[in-house]
């Protein structure tokens, strides 16, 4: 008996997962979740035909892990550059013309 071959969605999910949490931030994780769910369903419907089910579920994982993280960072940004946070991280990242005038600045645009 041959061994049942895995779905090359699943493994392409697994890749992107991981690149979206290291060279390809957000589109990569974007990606692991659409191949991930295409993953799950081409396996479903394969009736054991094909397995890697838990790479497509690892992918989907890294996937959202990744969307949440730059979900973080985007609020992070804007915390800090509407000086609405005080926190040291998104000080950091303050817009100093904004700290100066304050929210009022915003309201002029």
């Amino acid at each position: 008996m041959r061994p049942t071959p895995t779905s090359g969605l699943a493994t392409a999910s697994l890749i992107f997962g991981i690149l979206g949490l290291t060279l390809l931030p957000t589109l990569g994780s974007i990606v692991a979740v659409i191949l991930g769910y295409m993953a799950k369903s081409e396996i479903e419907s394969s009736a054991g035909q094909l397995e890697g089910s838990s790479l497509a579920t690892a992918g989907l994982v890294l996937g959202y892990i990744g969307l949440g993280l730059a979900l973080l960072g985007i609020v992070a940004v804007l915390l800090g550059w509407l000086g609405i946070c005080g926190c040291s991280f998104c000080s950091l990242l303050s817009v100093p013309f904004i700290e100066e005038g304050g929210a009022s600045i915003l309201m002029r645009f």
